[in-house]
């Protein structure tokens, strides 16, 4: 039990939260090991409400796994395989758009399309199977595969292929609408040996961190998130959610950032560890809203069926990318919810359910450069007035 005084200092914490006055990471350690989960979700749902009224958002989207070989080896990850696995994917030109295809018809917008880290620098297979493509490195092909649904389908691409350099992110500035890399954490501890990121050199927070300052230089919107429970302190994590937010005071790019929560999968090196507790997670989802109070905060719905509601209690707007067409390939054992109680829930909860772009629509301004030129045509094809996506039916 907390003494009277802490929890009147935790009392005055949440009161700086509804006056919009910033809180301090001693703060934010404060209400994570505070019992009063009740008032700390009411502030972050208050907070939510303020700046982002009355509606949730998802976006539609089909999964291009283009290739899952990758160079980094992560202790939880169950995505990357090797050329010897049965669901290696290495997918041509005509099987990308084959998908992208498919999520036309099912009114989806945008085309996820995601890769392992740098696979050609560690495979020998990856760099025949681009020599045979006509390229040399993913960064190319993906250029070249975003092109090809651009112009057959309409669909908006969004790329997640790891940790980028400032010259690959603005060779797809014309094609991607987006880009994306999860933080995961900003602790280099979990790079040291016996750690997580041991053998996934990309997964270095000061090489994550370079490409997410990059993306702001260039003006690209970028998603990002951080992985909660993959062994980092609270103050790891307090210090995680105040880099993003002082990133995205200095470039104003940050268009989503995604918390999401480690899932032990077996045949992984971290299969016996625990995922975080719920209401534990739940507290963090609520603290990156009073820390980020006015970005896009998600919540893989996936990855937490059966207590939607929670997190919408605890302050996010948006559920992120769902798809009618292809599984999560990141996560396959989990499926996507079904959007007709996605809506009964969030409208019970938090308000109107609207399907988005890849880009949000306060990134559509042309004033603020987010969006390239040639992308325009496409983007205003698919949106109404708000820039949310128009004629959309979720049936």
């Amino acid at each position: 039990m907390f003494s009277c005084s802490v929890e009147k200092e935790i009392t005055e914490v949440l009161h700086k939260c509804m006056e919009d006055k910033p809180i301090t990471k001693t703060d934010c350690l404060l209400l994570l090991e505070s019992e009063d989960t009740h008032s700390i979700l009411r502030s972050a749902r208050l907070t939510r409400d303020r700046f982002k009224p009355g509606l949730i958002t998802y976006s539609p989207k089909v999964f291009i796994n283009l290739i899952n070989l990758c160079r980094d080896t992560c202790s939880y990850c169950t995505y990357k395989k090797m050329p010897t696995d049965r669901d290696l994917s290495m997918l041509s030109r005509e099987q990308a758009l084959l998908i992208a295809q498919k999520g036309k018809m099912a009114g989806c917008t945008e085309a996820l399309i995601v890769t392992g880290e740098r696979p050609e620098t560690r495979y020998l297979e990856a760099r025949e199977w681009l020599q045979s493509l006509g390229h040399s490195s993913i960064i190319d092909y993906i250029r070249d595969v975003s092109e090809l649904i651009l112009q057959k389908t309409g669909l908006l691409p969004h790329t997640n292929a790891g940790s980028l350099t400032k010259k690959e992110m603005s060779s797809l500035k014309d094609t991607n609408v987006s880009l994306g890399v999860m933080l995961e954490s900003a602790s280099d501890r979990l790079v040291r040996k016996g750690m997580p990121h041991e053998m996934a050199p990309s997964k270095n927070p000061k090489v994550r961190i370079k490409t997410i300052q990059s993306a702001g230089e260039l003006r690209i919107p970028m998603t990002t998130g951080l992985l909660v429970g993959l062994g980092e302190t609270p103050e790891e994590l307090i210090d995680s959610l105040f880099l993003l937010r002082n990133i995205q005071n200095k470039f104003g790019h940050l268009q989503e950032v995604i918390m999401q929560n480690f899932s032990p999968k077996a045949d992984t090196a971290m299969a016996m560890f625990d995922r975080p507790s719920h209401s534990y997670f739940v507290k963090c989802v609520a603290l990156a809203r009073l820390v980020l109070n006015d970005m896009n905060i998600q919540v893989p719905p996936n990855l937490n069926p059966g207590c939607l509601g929670d997190f919408l209690d605890a302050g996010i707007n948006d559920w992120g990318g769902i798809s009618p067409v292809t599984i999560d390939h990141v996560n396959p054992e989990y499926c996507w919810p079904d959007l007709e109680n996605l809506e009964r829930i969030t409208t019970q909860k938090a308000g109107d359910l609207r399907a988005r772009l890849p880009i949000y629509p306060e990134f559509l301004d042309e004033s603020l450069g987010f969006v390239s030129e040639r992308l325009k045509p496409f983007i205003d094809s698919l949106v109404d007035e708000s820039g949310l996506v128009k004629e959309y039916s979720k049936n």
